[in-house]
């Protein structure tokens, strides 16, 4: 009889792990260093009076060093159920709130209330590698939803991977890793397929800080059985840069919070509790320093979008461009998967493979690259496509779409 693999053993390894091998025993001169757009999400600490904040509790609350409540800090709770309803025009109360430890916990909560063994879960390609690794190692099947040159997922496509075993329709947006932000009648399509089908529609929100439209990117909230059928998740590390503090949100249904909660009892027990103390602070507090860095994101997009030409006539093709992400298509010979170690010797540049955030079988993730822009500023982003266009590699036949 055949021993069964062990969980770990049934996905990838971690990919910006990985990518960070590629680095052993390359040096970059001083006038030359490297640019990293393989890494999403920021590598500045918070802002000053945010860190105060953490080391005033640290020193003077003696509960933030103790065990909190499962599913996080009343108050926190309260806080984002009232920003959330002020912001989607919709009923979000503190009991359709738990804080998980960052937004990856948060899926994976999510998923446990969902799913058995054997279950489906539809997954639009490029997507999210954690998610899928999550999916692997608790035997639920990622069921890819292919894109098209848009980078956006087909409600009628979605429709036609709906089985008996389909649990939830997962959407990332504004999109990881494809920069895309989804409109707001493609969101309410996927929402009333799930809801046709008695499936749950999970969407990824936490990258909503940096959209670039105005407005709520979405109304599902406002339709009054929204618990039914929505569940949303959301990361406190990028807008206020508590990445080291792993503080996220689930917003859903009550019932479906009293059943994630025996998950996340028994993986942390609860929140880390200085993290929770400064989300709630900086949702309090650092509106207008949000705002800024927001600010400071769309400007980066726009740097993307004005050097992008100098790529453009080797054949390079921009995809898809949000949030912290350009999504493009190289125009290389190599696969990405090669050409992305390459790219750290020949331009200095450390950036990810599309293979990483596509299945084995579909070859468009050869011919594309993710490259993040949360650290790299405006004359960082020019620089990047000096390089990037001086790359002397041998390039793919002209209609050779892999």
């Amino acid at each position: 009889m055949t021993r069964p693999l062990p969980r770990t053993e049934g996905t990838f390894f971690p990919p910006v792990m990985e990518a960070r091998r590629w680095l052993d025993g390359v040096e970059f001169p001083a006038d030359r260093p490297l640019i990293n757009v393989s890494q999403a999400a920021p590598v500045d600490p918070p802002p000053e009076p945010l860190r105060q904040v953490i080391a005033d509790a640290a020193l003077n609350r003696p509960e933030a060093h103790l065990y909190g409540p499962v599913l996080g800090l009343p108050e926190l709770r309260e806080e984002v159920a009232k920003q959330w309803s002020d912001a989607y025009s919709g009923t979000i109360v503190a009991g359709n709130v738990g804080i998980t430890s960052g937004c990856n916990q948060a899926f994976c909560a999510t998923l446990s209330t969902l799913c058995g063994e054997g279950d489906e879960i539809i997954l639009p390609t490029p997507w999210y590698f954690n998610h899928k690794m999550w999916l692997d190692m608790v035997g639920v099947t990622a069921v890819p939803l292919a894109t098209g040159d848009d980078l956006l997922p087909d409600p009628e496509a979605a429709r036609a991977l709906i089985t008996p075993r389909t649990r939830a329709i997962v959407l990332v947006s504004p999109n990881n890793p494809g920069g895309v932000e989804y409109p707001p009648e493609l969101l309410r399509a996927m929402y009333q397929l799930a809801q046709s089908h008695g499936i749950a529609l999970i969407v990824d929100e936490t990258y909503r800080d940096f959209d670039a439209r105005s407005g709520a990117p979405h109304d599902l909230f406002g339709d009054e059985n929204w618990g039914d059928t929505l569940i949303q998740l959301y990361s406190f590390s990028k807008a206020y840069r508590l990445t080291g503090h792993r503080v996220g949100a689930m917003v859903c249904a009550p019932q479906r919070l009293a059943q994630a909660e025996k998950f996340l009892d028994t993986v942390t027990i609860c929140p880390n509790q200085l993290g929770q103390i400064a989300a709630l602070w900086g949702m309090q507090n650092l509106g207008q320093w949000v705002a800024g860095e927001r600010a400071e994101i769309l400007d980066r997009r726009a740097a993307i979008s004005e050097h992008f030409p100098k790529v453009e006539a080797t054949g390079w093709r921009l995809l898809g461009c949000g949030a912290y992400f350009a999504y493009v298509e190289h125009p290389f010979a190599l696969p990405s998967n090669e050409l992305a170690p390459a790219l750290v010797r020949e331009a200095g540049v450390l950036v990810l493979p599309g293979t990483m955030f596509m299945p084995e079988e579909d070859t468009a993730g050869q011919r594309q690259l993710r490259i993040a822009f949360a650290n790299v500023d405006r004359a960082g982003i020019a620089e990047l496509f000096d390089r990037l266009s001086q790359v002397s590699l041998p390039l793919a036949p002209a209609s050779g779409k892999a």
